[in-house]
């Protein structure tokens, strides 16, 4: 889910759908529908996908390590990485977004208005949580499952209670479906709309922390209902298909010309469609160990922490370039590929940066033993 991020934000500049103040920059000289599909589809699932896996895990420490043990790990996995790249990274998200949109529109002194702008110590300041704002959001809710957590496990009788009623539902391949599509758009209904609320202000969204909230705490419960995993390869490729290929693509065209209340109920059907399909199919298809898919699950904090920058100055650097926005959009997304791993190889894997992101820094392909 981290790595998509190479290709939604690399999409992002080439759809031809005005993204507003959440994407600034647009290619003038070539745009293209599919990259708008492309960013909507990938962001039908990702980020829910994404706080459900991390409730998931934030179970297994908060029950198999203790509470204490997970304070710990969080603080040094997500807090303290948020803390530090959020300022590290800042001058560089001012850098190639000024310059790149400077470029865009066509302004001959893009360089040097961008430069001019550094010459104030108070820019190296981060305004907003930028990219990271899921670190922000994910440490806020590891401090309220900490204390839900403990909380609940002082009432036995109701937490089994929710699992009994957790499972049963997980037990029903295509209800289960309907029944947390049925909850998520209650919730869309509560945050007043159908897409993903995300917020990089350092001010706490309540919209934005309810609705991952939602996901995290499903992750949390299916962690002690674990054993539930292989239901979810029950229609697995069916749901992906369907979600993918066909349901996510027409509804992303047909959406806008679509009541709220519709708009809601599909968006909803989608994502867990999605979720359980793509899910089913990681589980399918990766459940054995392999070194190249352990070297790639290290590497992707660090890609996802510093690809940002790559994304939004690479455009500028190919702006004149005369082919086809989705060739742009590739070569962004593999030239943004090739350099964070290869930094993660040489700059990160076997450093005290790799220490710091992942715990232990080792070398090579060698996977964690």
């Amino acid at each position: 889910m981290m790595l998509l991020g190479i290709i939604l934000h690399s999409s992002n500049t080439y759809m031809v759908f005005d993204a507003g103040e959440a994407w600034v920059i647009k290619d003038p000289n070539s745009t293209h529908p599919i990259n708008g599909l492309l960013t909507g589809t990938i962001h039908s699932f990702r980020m829910q996908i994404f706080f459900l896996i991390a409730g998931f895990f934030g179970s297994m420490l908060f029950y198999e390590r203790k509470p204490i043990t997970m304070i710990k790990n969080r603080i040094s996995r997500i807090i303290l990485p948020f803390i530090v790249f959020v300022i590290l990274l800042w001058p560089s998200i001012v850098f190639t977004f000024s310059y790149t949109e400077l470029l865009f529109d066509g302004n001959q002194n893009a360089m040097g208005i961008t430069l001019s702008y550094f010459a104030s110590p108070f820019i190296l300041i981060p305004e907003s949580t930028f990219h990271l704002w899921f670190l922000f959001y994910l440490s806020l809710i590891t401090i309220v499952t900490v204390i839900l957590g403990s909380i609940f496990k002082k009432l036995p009788r109701l937490s089994n209670y929710i699992s009994i009623v957790f499972e049963w539902i997980m037990g029903k391949t295509y209800l289960r479906v309907f029944i947390f599509s049925f909850l998520t758009a209650i919730l869309y209904l509560i945050i007043g709309s159908y897409e993903s609320p995300i917020s990089n202000s350092f001010t706490p969204d309540l919209d934005t922390f309810i609705y991952f909230l939602f996901f995290y705490l499903i992750g949390w419960v299916l962690f002690k209902s674990k054993h539930l995993l292989s239901t979810f390869l029950k229609a697995d490729r069916v749901f992906a298909f369907l979600g993918l290929l066909i349901f996510t693509p027409i509804f992303l065209i047909i959406s806008p010309s679509l009541d709220f209340e519709i708009n809601i109920i599909i968006t909803s059907l989608i994502l867990w469609i999605n979720i359980f399909g793509i899910m089913g199919l990681f589980i399918r298809y990766t459940s054995n160990h392999s070194n190249l898919m352990r070297y790639i699950s290290d590497a992707s904090y660090w890609v996802y922490l510093i690809h940002l920058p790559l994304t939004v100055i690479i455009p500028a650097l190919i702006v004149d370039w005369p082919i086809h926005a989705i060739i742009k959009m590739l070569f962004v997304s593999t030239c943004t590929s090739i350099i964070c791993f290869f930094s993660y190889h040489y700059l990160v894997r076997n450093t005290f940066i790799g220490q710091f992101l992942n715990g232990r820094k080792y070398s090579g392909f060698r996977s964690i033993s």
